[in-house]
């Protein structure tokens, strides 16, 4: 009977702490658990690399967040979804990352200050197979090093 009673405790505090995980939206509505990182990632629709209004509008946020931060650089990761070919989506990746790398130069940032990567389908940020991971791992993410 103590036993039960102490596994019954055990089980009341794991559920009770639950996920310390921080949460934030990125994309449209999309919610899910990110390194906290002081720059927004960007989400791409599918098969594109296109600039939404969204995403501007965070390239915008981000570059003025680098502007008074000067003395830190980004690493910009382009992702993909797992649909395709490791090929392409490594060069959908890297479009990825030189569309954001390219619209933060327009806005002034210098060039030395940023750099690009395409990690294709090789690290999805939701593993899932399913519409919803999918639009999650379709990103730019913003790596700053202090």
């Amino acid at each position: 009977m103590r036993i039960l009673k102490v596994l019954s405790l055990i089980l009341i505090l794991a559920l009770v702490t639950g996920c310390s995980c921080k949460a934030r939206n990125v994309g449209s509505n999309v919610p899910y658990a990110t390194d906290g990182g002081p720059l927004a990632d960007i989400n791409f629709g599918f098969d594109s690399y296109t600039l939404s209004a969204d995403a501007k509008e965070r390239l915008d946020a981000n570059y003025k967040w680098l502007e008074t931060n000067d003395d830190t650089t980004v690493k910009i990761e382009g992702h993909c979804d797992e649909r395709g070919t490791n090929e392409y989506n490594m060069a959908l990746g890297a479009k990825r990352a030189q569309v954001a790398y390219d619209y933060l130069v327009s806005l002034g940032l210098d060039t030395d200050r940023a750099s690009t990567i395409s990690y294709g389908e090789e690290l999805p940020l939701d593993p899932s197979h399913n519409n919803m991971a999918w639009r999650k791992n379709r990103r730019a993410h913003f790596d700053v090093k202090f």
